[in-house]
């Protein structure tokens, strides 16, 4: 069964890489890659906690969520130890060198998600933009070759997850 959602999660990475080089996506997708970048989280929040009288619990919530999603991530990734495909595969291409070599979960993807979480709890009406950015920065991840679509599910998953657990531990 791992071998044939294995197989599956491969073809998908080469699909959406080729769909990335096929349309010049790859430009876009470092941009949106970028975008998810630790310091762009620091600024929405202060620029909320400056404008909205909700930003100081939106900074708390962040704060309490990445508390639990940052460890479980370097666990996870160390753990697990799956190497990125621009690595592993003969075929994998990457548009930059990672920082690291493990790919499973992407924590680009799983702090887009805290993020897209947290704005959906206090700010509902923004969540459709928050959550397609979310979404935007794991598929960059898959197009510039530096993650498997099911790194992107996972650290989505643990985006979410972080924000629920910190909900009910803060």
């Amino acid at each position: 069964m791992f071998a044939s959602i294995s197989r599956l999660d491969k073809r998908c990475y080469r699909f959406v890489v080729r769909h990335g080089q096929d349309n010049g996506l790859q430009p876009l997708a470092l941009t949106l890659s970028s975008s998810g970048n630790g310091p762009a989280y620091l600024y929405v929040a202060l620029l909320f906690l400056l404008l909205d009288s909700n930003g100081e619990s939106l900074l708390n919530m962040l704060l309490a969520a990445y508390l639990i999603e940052l460890p479980l991530y370097l666990v996870l990734k160390n753990m697990i130890r799956r190497q990125r495909p621009c690595h592993a595969l003969a075929d994998g291409v990457a548009r930059f060198e990672p920082a690291d070599r493990f790919s499973l979960p992407s924590g680009h993807t799983a702090a887009a998600f805290v993020m897209a979480s947290s704005i959906y709890l206090l700010y509902p009406q923004l969540f459709y933009f928050a959550a397609l950015w979310a979404i935007a920065i794991g598929l960059s991840r898959v197009i510039l070759g530096v993650h498997y679509p099911l790194d992107i599910v996972a650290g989505a998953a643990l985006g979410v997850f972080s924000v629920l657990l910190s909900q009910q531990l803060f």
